[in-house]
């Protein structure tokens, strides 16, 4: 479907990525992974043809269509959510033109029995059937479904875009691109702005998306759910297996593992062959078996172990002062903007040292709590501070205030005190922003390395509350888990607004759901709350596969099944010969490995030893590659 060979990308003289080679085939699920920088959003950009590159090659089959989100969107003011998710449908809102044209002129006109009038029934009628084949019947139903999928209301629907904040513009956006079925589906960051329950039912939709989809994301159980392969880029080079990514975090942890024990192998039989060689040259009886052991060892390929990017943030909050036993108390607050109602006589009492998580859907007051508690915004009702409260915010966009114009280093000296300037340097190190990195423009940044310089500049000001609300948007996974650790480390007290069940598991004492302008506790961490949640919502789901089984046999002939059946044996046989072969193999080369460790030199003097030696590494190479692309054949079929 799509090809791309020895792709190179490169900025100042320095490569992005260097000669990467991959294939894009039907029912690929991609997730696209690296560190911040690394290149995954510019790796997008050239699949969609949004931006050049220096060398390489892409090739697609014919008529592709490729569908990306991205993180700017530009929306047309004056239009409402369903119109701006109408433009999805190209085709469809240019045969509507066209039919309302025809119709404008059938009603004005009366020569009935003219050519040019019988010309305009046969367009209508063409035009009517072109209509119905692309879908122009059914459109409207199935932009509402995906709209109502990622968490908008019916009231909603008809509100103008430029009055929803940018995760809601974004929401509709990533609406227009499900919409299009287009064959390859690129998704930056889709999970940034969407609550769980929006999570959820997104991994439901791109799990059965007949197209192409590659996805970067930071949420590890969003990849784990939705992808069936990983492609990570490190260090310019792309790592490229059939495996969700903790399946491939293991097995790549593997294959380094085997590489490092080879290479340490290798390197043994290099050094003893070294020493025979020194040996052999010194007598003139051996010296053309010296020639002969130069000779193979020069044939030799040395085996190269994976480099790793393992370069992570250090990060420490530490506590100012210690508060009093209760840091924050609300008693009744509410708020409204405008006519709409988010919070209404809200109580709360948060306690020294707790950590506390916010979840619920957007828009139903996480963030607005939190900016009250912070005092950025106005409210009814009470809310006090305890004795000895220092609180820092960081806001769900506090990347964004940055000043793009003030380069990394100018905007921490800027938000630094007498007493802390001279740390700035230290402190932008911990956050891996080293040497010349300090002198880039704050607008040159990419998502994650923003989010990384926001986090340093709020180590400026003493707290002892800490208010995070999605600290963990752009964030790449290892950032994330410094992250993590910190706030688990952290002895102060935690508010935390996020949507990202894997960085909330083991991080929060209570969590707080907010729904229907209430808020409503559950005292345990995420996973008790999940379950809890979860609980009618398997009972439905349970209703719904029960009514789909009943379906299923008028839907799928016996024919279908039996020789689904027939392919499973097939390559369930298959696997099973293919794993004997590789037993067999790692068998004979242990006991090879043994007779080298035993006794070395007349192992070695056995005919032929290198090349048989190698052979079987070969064979087993080739095997674990067969292993690989018939195990994914298999969980096809039985998908």
């Amino acid at each position: 479907m799509l090809n791309i060979h020895n792709l190179s990308v490169s900025f100042q003289g320095d490569y992005l990525f260097e000669k990467i080679t991959f294939q894009l085939m039907p029912g690929d699920r991609v997730g696209l992974v690296g560190k911040n920088g690394a290149g995954k959003s510019t790796l997008l950009r050239i699949i969609s043809g949004e931006q050049e590159y220096d060398e390489g090659q892409i090739a697609t089959d014919k008529e592709i269509s490729i569908g990306f989100l991205k993180q700017d969107i530009d929306f047309t003011k004056g239009r409402t959510v369903l119109e701006e998710s109408y433009e999805a449908f190209t085709v469809i809102k240019s045969l509507e033109k066209k039919l309302e044209k025809i119709n404008t002129q059938l009603a004005e006109r009366t020569d009935y029995e003219s050519d040019s009038y019988h010309q305009l029934m046969v367009d209508l009628n063409e035009i009517q059937h072109q209509y119905e084949i692309h879908g122009g019947y059914n459109y409207q139903g199935e932009t509402e479904r995906i709209l109502q999928g990622l968490g908008f209301q019916r009231e909603d629907f008809n509100k103008l875009t430029e009055t929803f904040s940018g995760g809601w513009r974004m929401r509709i956006e990533l609406a227009k691109l499900l919409l299009q079925n287009n064959d390859i589906l690129l998704l930056d960051e889709p999970t940034n702005h969407l609550d769980i329950e929006s999570i959820l039912w997104l991994e439901d939709f791109l799990k059965n998306y007949p197209g192409v989809v590659v996805v970067v994301s930071h949420d590890k159980m969003f990849l784990d759910t939705v992808t069936n392969r990983t492609i990570e880029i490190s260090l310019g080079k792309i790592y490229d297996y059939n495996k969700p990514y903790t399946k491939y975090l293991v097995l790549r942890n593997e294959m380094r593992e085997q590489q490092l024990a080879s290479q340490k192998n290798q390197q043994k039989q290099i050094e003893q062959t070294e020493k025979l060689i020194e040996k052999f040259r010194a007598k003139a009886s051996k010296a053309t078996m010296a020639q002969s052991l130069i000779k193979k060892l020069d044939k030799i390929d040395r085996i190269e172990v994976d480099e790793d990017d393992n370069s992570v943030m250090t990060l420490n909050f530490p506590v100012s002062v210690t508060p009093g036993k209760v840091v924050i108390e609300a008693e009744a607050v509410s708020k409204s903007y405008g006519d709409k109602e988010v919070l209404r006589d809200i109580n709360l009492m948060i306690e020294r040292d707790s950590k506390t998580a916010f979840v619920g859907q957007n828009g139903q007051g996480k963030s607005t709590l939190a900016k009250i508690i912070v005092g950025e915004i106005a409210h009814g009702g009470k809310l006090k501070l305890g004795h000895n409260v220092q609180i820092a915010y960081f806001a769900q966009n506090q990347a964004d205030h940055l000043d793009g114009t003030k380069t990394v280093l100018d905007t921490m000296i800027d938000a630094a005190n007498e007493k802390n300037r001279s740390k700035v340097r230290d402190i932008l190190g911990a956050f891996l922003f080293r040497g010349d990195e300090v002198e880039k423009y704050v607008r040159v940044l990419s998502g994650g390395e923003r989010n990384r310089l926001a986090l340093a500049k709020l180590l400026l000001q003493p707290f002892n509350v800490l208010v995070m609300d999605e600290p963990t948007n752009h964030l790449d996974i290892k950032s994330k888990n410094v992250l993590k650790e910190a706030l688990k480390n952290f002895e102060g007290t935690l508010i935390l607004v996020s949507h990202d069940r894997d960085f909330l598991q083991g991080l929060s004492t209570k969590v707080y759901e907010f729904k229907d302008h209430k808020i409503k506790e559950y005292l345990g961490d995420i996973e008790y709350f999940l379950e809890q949640r979860n609980l009618q919502n398997l009972r439905e789901a349970e209703k719904r596969s029960v009514s789909e089984k009943k379906e299923k046999p008028n839907e799928t002939g016996g024919k279908q099944s039996y020789e689904n059946q027939k392919k499973l044996k097939s390559f369930q046989n298959k696997l099973s010969k293919i794993e004997a072969g590789i037993n067999k193999l790692e068998r004979e080369i242990k006991e090879i490995d043994v007779e080298l460790a035993v006794n070395y030199d007349q192992t070695i003097a056995q005919p032929n030893f290198f090349d048989s030696y190698q052979a079987k590494k070969d064979q087993l190479n080739a095997l674990m590659e067969e292993w690989e692309d018939v195990s994914v054949k298999l969980e096809r079929i039985k998908d």
